[in-house]
């Protein structure tokens, strides 16, 4: 079952991300900085908002403990982290995610709500900078259509969290629904630019339950939680 509220001693100062931008290769080939108002409106706007249940299975609708650390991963323009931070404003949220135009946008909105308990830095999550046992709670929404590599990330993941932390892992179900926002961003981004290529995939990549249940299983956690809800698949691990 999900994990209750966590109950590790807690600094109030944000982690130590140190940023190594030499490792994060140029962004010009990048949808999410070509069109990123595009990402941004359907992330903001379009879509699942997971803020509760991420609060559910992690805290089981208990606020989490003051000083608590929580990093979100490809966080976009940092719709979880300035949700998270909002509601609970004695937590701790760092949003890191590979694209400037999306860190620079989840900025500008943490700033005009006048969020203050949140940072959001350039990351790549397949090389975090941060040291092991960083993160009390670790979040990621949709992140695995487009990483190339899901078990080096899912490795990362358990890293970086503390033991006895916790994961939320949002994924869509069904490529095709999936894959509309990445296929939209490629056909604007080659009208517009008149770029045939891109890191990122034209279609989304969907895990089945079977292989998405197994990525989470090749680390020790103490326990992994998976489960369906609609178009999308669940996982919430806690670390031992």
């Amino acid at each position: 079952m999900p994990p209750t509220a966590l109950a590790t001693e807690q600094q109030t100062t944000h982690p130590s991300v140190v940023v190594n931008e030499s490792s994060l290769t140029d962004s010009n080939d990048s949808l999410f900085e070509r069109v990123s108002w595009l990402y941004a409106l359907c992330r903001e706007h379009l879509f699942r908002d997971d803020t509760e249940r991420i609060v559910k299975s992690l805290w089981q609708n208990k606020p989490p403990i003051s000083g608590l650390r929580v990093i979100e991963l490809g966080c976009g323009p940092g719709f979880y982290s300035r949700k998270l931070a909002q509601r609970f404003p004695h937590i701790i949220v760092t949003g890191v995610d590979r694209s400037p135009s999306q860190v620079r946008s989840a900025r500008a909105r943490a700033a005009s709500e006048n969020v203050g308990n949140c940072v959001f830095e350039r990351v790549n999550a397949l090389a975090l900078p941060s040291e092991e046992a960083s993160f009390d709670v670790l979040i990621a929404s949709r992140i695995f259509t487009v990483l190339p590599d899901h078990q080096r990330a899912v490795a990362e993941m358990f890293r970086v969290l503390k033991p006895g932390g916790c994961c939320f892992i949002a994924e869509p179900r069904y490529a095709f629904w999936a894959s509309i926002p990445l296929t939209t961003m490629w056909l604007l981004a080659r009208v517009i630019h008149s770029t045939h290529g891109y890191r990122e995939p034209k279609r989304a990549t969907v895990l089945r339950q079977t292989a998405f249940t197994e990525l989470f299983r090749q680390q020790p956690w103490k326990s992994v939680h998976v489960w369906q809800d609609g178009r999308y698949q669940y996982a919430v691990c806690e670390k031992i």
